[in-house]
């Protein structure tokens, strides 16, 4: 159960890390434009996300896939900035609701690419062979899966708060979040170490 919890607990961290917030802010350009009544459809894109960055860990501790750090550094802001931008042009506007659309695979490819992002980290920490880094590997995944659902809960209650109490619009809400994600992301873009040749 120790070992359960350790590795839980770097799940976590990972996700609620106060100086590595990019995971934070992806979290929160998805789930912006939706509601509590949404609940089933947000549980659904978080699980999805966590698939995806717990695919690109298995590839990498597999040495399937190897991307250079500054190049995944450079696609996890551009990342949050498309899904934020997204939801900039379509605040207000009805959605599909149905089955599994464009969205869901954006957000699987999203995980993979913020997954690639922590590939490097997660294989120093685990020593033996590949096989035996697949059990952390699944602890992990639920400790960044209970990370998210926190980070999720707490945006839907701020919306909550803020369309109820401060008697915004679903849009606004939506609009207003997306530009001060966009403006927090853009520095990030500009001072990612792909620039520096």
């Amino acid at each position: 159960m120790s070992e359960f919890w350790i590795y839980f607990q770097i799940g976590l961290k990972h996700v609620l890390d106060i100086h590595a917030y990019d995971h934070v802010l992806f979290l929160i350009a998805l789930t912006v434009p939706y509601m509590f009544k949404d609940w089933k459809r947000i549980l659904l894109l978080v699980s999805v996300f966590t698939i995806g960055h717990t695919l690109a860990l298995l590839l990498s501790v597999f040495g399937i896939i190897a991307i250079k750090v500054n190049i995944v550094e450079f696609l996890i802001p551009i990342t949050i900035l498309i899904t934020a931008l997204f939801h900039l042009f379509t605040a207000g506007k009805a959605t599909k609701n149905d089955g599994i659309n464009l969205i869901f695979f954006v957000t699987l490819f999203f995980g993979i690419i913020h997954g690639l992002g922590f590939s490097n980290y997660f294989k120093t920490i685990l020593g033996g062979s590949p096989s035996s880094k697949l059990i952390p590997l699944g602890e992990f995944a639920l400790g960044i899966e209970a990370a998210q659902l926190v980070v999720v809960f707490v945006v839907l209650v701020l919306s909550y708060i803020v369309q109820t109490v401060f008697r915004f619009s679903k849009r606004d809400w939506a609009l207003v979040m997306s530009a001060f994600i966009i403006g927090v992301v853009i520095p990030m873009i500009i001072e990612s170490p792909i620039w520096n040749r």
